[in-house]
């Protein structure tokens, strides 16, 4: 089946940086209701999915709102998290947050024999 026009940017979404470590998914999801929007985390992949209901036997002249089902993964980076996920006037918004494991972190390691003192001359006469 041939895909058709614009139909990989449906639904359209924005990705923000809150701060260094969270991270924030918007999706418009106009038409839809929360019960038929799953999200689902697994691995570093991020899966919306929206399905519509049954057809409920009204008959529109136009309907300018889409109502087709959709699928969107969002590949996360090492230690990203979905913590929370809301739903408020068709807009999704998905919470991201990176929470680095204490011993991933850098840490500065002391030179056993060196004065205390001595990074803060070197960095003195570097300037």
């Amino acid at each position: 089946m041939a895909q058709r026009a614009g139909e990989d940017n449906y639904p359209p979404y924005n990705i923000e940086r809150l701060d260094e470590d969270r991270y924030q998914i918007s999706l418009a999801v106009a038409g839809f209701s929360p019960e038929e929007i799953f999200v689902t985390a697994e691995h570093n992949v991020v899966t919306i999915e929206g399905r519509k209901a049954a057809n409920t036997g009204r008959e529109f002249l136009y309907q300018g709102i889409s109502g087709r089902h959709f699928r969107r993964q969002f590949s996360l980076a090492d230690y990203v998290q979905v913590k929370s996920a809301s739903f408020d006037n068709g807009l999704l918004t998905i919470d991201l947050l990176r929470e680095i494991p204490e011993a991933m972190k850098p840490r500065r390691i002391a030179i056993a024999g060196a004065p205390a003192g001595n990074v803060q001359q070197l960095e003195g006469r570097a300037a």
